[in-house]
């Protein structure tokens, strides 16, 4: 296999968008590693860490890839990476947090500075709003590795936090 990239894409969110994307990279004997897809409001984002085969370069894939209907009106690129595509140490999960409730302007700040504070490593972050009868909900998820020495603590102060804002909080070890 050949050259590492990353395709990112950011447009329009529509049905059939990872799987055109994935199906054409297939085809042309790329292999997905990492991947990530959001729903961002009404758009989407799409990461995705792929090997090229030999035969296949970047300009090609972009070409290629930038042909396909699902991503008429987005932001295509195609660039190298420059990262090693296997996670470090670091990066594996071990608590995945939750939060819901009403609207905490910040939260995402202040709850970042306790993982870094206590060495935590954020891996995953998903947040969004969820429209209610009762108004909208939010929910914020982070999937984090925590030294196994400052879970205990780092979790309680996450808690308390949570406590403070009126937010309910779960977690779990992955």
């Amino acid at each position: 296999m050949g050259e590492i990239v990353l395709i990112s894409v950011l447009g329009p969110d529509r049905a059939g968008l990872v799987a055109a994307v994935a199906g054409r990279v297939y085809e042309l004997g790329g292999n997905l590693g990492d991947t990530t897809f959001a729903v961002l409001g009404e758009g989407c984002e799409l990461s995705t860490v792929v090997e090229l085969p030999d035969d296949l370069s970047i300009s090609e894939l972009g070409a290629e890839l930038g042909e396909l209907p699902e991503l008429e009106g987005a932001k295509l690129e195609v660039c190298p990476f420059e990262f090693e595509p296997v996670h470090a140490p670091s990066a594996r999960i071990t608590h995945r947090v939750e939060l819901s409730g009403g609207d905490r302007p910040g939260i995402i700040a202040r709850l970042s500075e306790v993982f870094a504070n206590f060495g935590a490593n954020i891996v995953r972050l998903n947040s969004e709003m969820v429209p209610g009868s009762g108004g909208a909900s939010y929910n914020t998820r982070f999937a984090v590795a925590i030294p196994e020495a400052r879970a205990a603590a780092c979790l309680a102060t996450v808690a308390n936090i949570a406590g403070q804002l009126d937010l309910v909080c779960r977690w779990e070890k992955a």
